[in-house]
């Protein structure tokens, strides 16, 4: 296929951090594809969780299927603008990288044990994981990855203002990624499908779990007229055939709105490279301001219904006690990580001096501050299942041994 004159052309890629012989049979954004692929963080997210937590059911989406479809949806459109499919659907893939173990509820409850200390965003840390702790190759930590697919992962939902994250801004220093402009389009089209994915998953995972029904989903606009067109083709079709066809429909609706909105734009706008896609005053690709105000109303169908439903608000609660445990554990006692953590640790530590006074005060914060960003590391890396064990292991434990000792 013959790239439009605004996509990322691979042969004019910005390069990588650490220099590499480029390889003889893929592009450097298919490169970047399969080492996101082959990373041990891509791999935890098949125990990661969008809402429910990992062991509630086989049925409910994980990380791992919640990113093969977004990348589905981003190869979808970005083939149809004639956009670089590799370098979409790489930032898809790595987009959520950096979400701790409970969804965002275990986002919620980071960012509130690192308020002290930098703070945590889960795009930053996606950023620190593929360019420091993946550690496999020889010659470099993290995955190496083009400047193009880093630029998605830091961008893809827009510029990001100042102050940066810590993580983001480490790796900005090193390799400026310009976070004051938008993205490429193709960044822009692994946000999008993120969107689609969710907002037509929640609702399958919603229904499957009894949240509500397809009849409270008749008075919402697009899942409404979705289900009428099912009943109008299909009458007396079997419900779990009928659930299908009919969001099926939904997410026909959005991919095609997405499309015919970056037409019109492409068309009146005429980009002739992606310097000027990233330099527009707004995002190119987008849904329609009608679709946006839909979705906003699905959206706060699905708050009330699902995220802030009693069963998933005790189970936040739950989850949410669970982190608030681990964290000042492992930070008080960093000997409880594994070894193979203990040279961060160590490195840490060494942010610290001795003396006295506002100086030793100040050199014993930071290396306070960088002891917590080793333990975010980790609590961060966790999956749902093993966070869980090792609540277990370490808190319960502790606290059915304080009861006996009573």
């Amino acid at each position: 296929m013959m790239l439009a004159p605004y996509a990322c052309q691979p042969d004019q890629s910005r390069g990588r951090l650490h220099g590499e012989t480029m390889s003889t049979f893929r592009s450097p954004y298919q490169r970047d594809r399969d080492r996101i692929i082959h990373s041990s963080a891509f791999r935890r997210l098949k125990h990661k969780t969008q809402v429910f937590v990992e062991h509630e059911g086989d049925y409910y989406r994980t990380r791992l299927t919640h990113t093969i479809e977004v990348a589905q949806v981003a190869r979808t459109i970005a083939g149809h603008l004639r956009l670089n499919t590799d370098l979409a659907e790489a930032v898809a893939l790595a987009h959520d990288l950096g979400h701790p173990p409970f969804g965002h509820t275990g986002e919620d409850a980071l960012a509130g044990l690192m308020a002290p200390y930098g703070g945590f965003d889960h795009n930053a840390q996606a950023l620190r994981i593929v360019t420091s702790l993946e550690r496999h190759y020889a010659g470099f930590d993290g995955l190496n990855l083009s400047w193009e697919t880093l630029e998605g992962i830091a961008k893809h939902n827009g510029p990001v203002p100042a102050p940066y994250p810590y993580a983001l801004a480490e790796v900005n220093a090193e390799f400026d990624l310009e976070l004051d402009s938008h993205a490429s389009a193709e960044a822009q089209v692994a946000a999008v499908a993120d969107d689609v994915a969710y907002n037509h998953h929640d609702l399958h995972d919603g229904l499957r779990a009894g949240l509500f029904s397809e009849a409270d989903l008749m008075d919402l606009p697009v899942t409404g007229p979705a289900f009428a067109e099912v009943d109008r083709l299909y009458p007396g079709l079997d419900p779990v055939r009928r659930r299908h066809e009919a969001l099926r429909r939904v997410f026909g609706v959005m991919v095609e709105d997405v499309i015919a909105v970056a037409e019109n734009r492409l068309a009146s706008s005429r980009p002739q490279s992606a310097a000027e896609i990233r330099a527009m005053d707004g995002p190119i690709i987008r849904f329609s301001k009608p679709l946006y105000q839909n979705l906003k109303a699905i959206k706060a169908f699905l708050f009330a219904r699902m995220y802030r439903a009693p069963s998933v608000v005790a189970e936040r609660r739950r989850v949410t006690a669970m982190i608030e445990a681990l964290f000042p554990l492992y930070l008080d006692n960093p000997a409880l990580l594994p070894d193979e953590w203990q040279a961060d640790v160590a490195r840490a530590a060494g942010g610290g001096a001795e003396g006295t006074g506002e100086m030793a005060g100040a050199a014993n914060a930071g290396a306070r501050t960088a002891l917590a960003r080793v333990v975010l590391d980790y609590v961060a890396g966790m999956t749902d299942r093993f966070a869980i064990q090792e609540h277990e292991r370490l808190c319960a434990t502790a606290g059915r041994d304080k009861a006996h000792d009573r």
